[in-house]
């Protein structure tokens, strides 16, 4: 596995994994109505390129395939963490927050889903709230969740 950088001509394939890991992965924590509402299949492009330049973001790839994506603010924001549903538990996420984590020097928030939870508190995060976010038409649960450091 090799991590880099995001470029711009990620963007196909980020947006693609991302459609793809939420309609497989969390379709076990959540029903369809709202994982259509929380990826659609038609994102805004333009403005996902534009938070992922401006973050610090990072692509996994196995060979030209890409298998991982993340990306934190400058704040400690940790935005986006997916991982390709066929790459699950190979540690691409473990290697992905590493480094993301290592980006900013206070303490990390994120908005977890019911399905990243474990994951986020098995690496020292604590649920500060449950949360539920309204997103077309729908009201999906996730929690604010903080790493201190």
């Amino acid at each position: 596995m090799q991590i880099r950088a995001y470029r711009s001509s990620d963007l196909p394939a980020v947006v693609r994994l991302f459609y793809h890991t939420v309609h497989t992965v969390n379709a076990r924590d959540y029903p369809k109505a709202q994982l259509d509402a929380w990826a659609d299949g038609a994102p805004d492009l333009a403005a996902w390129d534009r938070s992922l330049l401006a973050h610090h973001s990072l692509v996994a790839l196995e060979g030209d395939t890409l298998v991982g994506f993340g990306d934190m603010d400058p704040s400690g924001y940790l935005d986006r963490l997916y991982v390709h549903a066929g790459f699950q538990g190979k540690g691409i996420g473990t290697a992905l927050c590493d480094l993301l984590e290592a980006a900013v020097p206070g303490p990390i928030v994120t908005h977890a889903s019911i399905t990243a939870r474990p994951f986020f508190e098995k690496r020292g995060y604590v649920v500060r709230a449950r949360q539920q976010v309204a997103r077309k038409g729908q009201t999906l649960t996730n929690f604010i969740m903080e790493k201190p450091l």
